[in-house]
């Protein structure tokens, strides 16, 4: 087909309706963000943005997307860097916080801190990525800032606030439900517990590399270490990353998933429904469930689990 033909089948061609074309990209569930940088005077801003992506490994770049009618394209645009903070399933009222155009004062009673650049860091994000920017293109009624990750870090262990045909969808809603509404018994959840991790601690008993074993461990260490007055959500960031660990040495993608699914159940009934205080008397127990997956144990690290529900039970 010669040029000008092609220039007349594309005239020819229907235009694209805005509002369809919203409506169809709102089928791709993204995750949410809120990105931050600092005005001339120094003062946090921020806005929520679910067009996040990366762009590049080497060197590590990332992208979002700015509409031109924001009223914070001049201070993204004057700025030398700015952050994204991935936020958790937990942090949907921050989502519309800093989406509302009748919040002037968005970080009032939010809880940040300055990063390494100096970009705001938005606490208990899943992950943060302070960036200098890199490059910036107008494309349509939107600018696509590039920038160049200089620090990042791993923030709580919780599940992803993902957009999806225009709401928030939480991945571990009806958990959720289904854990407060005590749908979930004990003896279910105990049985879940000691066939899909006993099968994971076996699988990790043969595949485990000497540092994800040394991650078990270091879970096993971080929840003893806590002091007696701990705060209830370090106690339960430190179960969940004991019982992620054991996954991940397991090495089976489809059995990690199942893990997580275990995981927010766990943290919903840590949160909403158990007593979480300190244990000392389960400390000996993770410990040999960790030394029994050092020594290539796999009954043994299997027995070891199945006598640490007992007991979390018995307490």
């Amino acid at each position: 087909m010669s040029e000008v033909a092609e220039r007349e089948a594309r005239a020819a061609s229907p235009a694209v309706e805005p509002a369809l074309f919203r409506q169809l990209l709102g089928c791709f569930p993204t995750g949410v963000a809120v990105i931050t940088t600092r005005t001339p005077e120094g003062e946090p801003a921020g806005l929520t943005c679910n067009s996040f992506s990366s762009v590049s490994l080497e060197p590590p770049l990332v992208l979002f997307s700015l509409r031109k009618a924001s009223r914070l394209l001049a201070t993204f645009e004057q700025a030398e860097g700015f952050a994204i903070n991935i936020l958790s399933a937990q942090q949907d009222a921050l989502s519309a916080r800093f989406a509302s155009s009748k919040v002037e004062r968005k970080f009032e009673g939010v809880a940040w801190r300055p990063g390494r650049l100096g970009m705001p860091l938005i606490d208990d994000c899943l992950a943060s990525f302070e960036c200098s920017v890199f490059a910036r293109h107008e494309a349509g009624d939107h600018v696509v800032c590039i920038g160049e990750v200089r620090h990042m870090g791993a923030g709580a262990a919780d599940q992803a606030l993902v957009f999806y045909k225009g709401a928030y969808m939480m991945l571990a809603e009806s958990l959720r439900q289904l854990v407060l509404q005590g749908r979930l018994g004990d003896a279910d959840i105990d049985e879940a517990y000691r066939t899909l991790y006993g099968t994971l601690l076996k699988l990790a008993c043969a595949r485990a590399d000497e540092a994800e074993l040394d991650a078990v461990e270091a879970a096993v260490d971080a929840i003893e270490a806590h002091a007696d007055d701990a705060p209830r959500r370090d106690r339960i960031d430190s179960a969940s990353r004991f019982f992620s660990a054991i996954a991940a040495a397991g090495h089976n993608e489809a059995l990690t998933l199942m893990a997580q699914t275990m995981t927010s159940v766990l943290r919903e009934r840590m949160t909403h429904v158990l007593p979480v205080r300190a244990r000392p008397d389960l400390y000996p127990l993770r410990r040999n469930i960790a030394r029994r997956l050092r020594a290539r144990d796999a009954e043994g690290a299997a027995a070891a689990l199945d006598e640490l529900i007992a007991q979390l039970r018995k307490g």
